[in-house]
């Protein structure tokens, strides 16, 4: 299983996502969506899952709700939750007690992943907008062999 994240679209969707995405079976997007048409776009690659970030004031984008739990399930593991939100520090529940396997956030445009408590955290960075010398990324999880979650960040070549 391998499942796409990404985050601060603002309103672009690069033509070098559609290759890193490739052979997703999901895409989970952390908000700063910018334009529905991104969503659209991403559903050409595969099913999205999309939460809503400041950015995402009008129109349909700001009709997505502020958090999501994603479910996957795996035949060899289980089922595994994922708490879904844009900014980390609007995070409101303890992820651990609630037996998330991971919360997945954007808002920064930092990549950033790290376990506590046995929960992953995953921030895939943007792949919109070039912001200040941050690089262009997208994320990917996927479950090893002992059904834990792992997470990559994708770098993009982009002019």
């Amino acid at each position: 299983m391998k499942i796409g994240v990404v985050s601060d679209t603002h309103g672009l969707l690069r033509p070098e996502v559609a290759p890193a995405l490739k052979g997703v079976e999901r895409i989970l997007h952390l908000g700063d969506v910018g334009r529905h048409s991104v969503l659209e776009g991403l559903e050409k690659i595969a099913p999205v899952t999309a939460v809503r970030g400041n950015v995402d004031r009008e129109g349909k984008c700001s009709r997505l709700p502020e958090t999501e739990v994603a479910l996957i399930e795996d035949a060899a593991h289980g089922e595994r939750y994922l708490y879904m939100l844009h900014d980390l520090k609007t995070l409101h529940l303890d992820p651990a007690a609630g037996k998330f396997a991971a919360v997945l956030f954007g808002h920064t445009h930092v990549l950033n992943f790290y376990r506590k408590a046995g929960v992953l955290y995953f921030n895939p960075g943007s792949c919109g907008p070039r912001r200040f010398e941050l690089p262009v990324t997208v994320g990917l999880l996927t479950l090893d062999a002992a059904g834990e979650l792992q997470a990559e960040i994708v770098p993009l070549r982009v002019g």
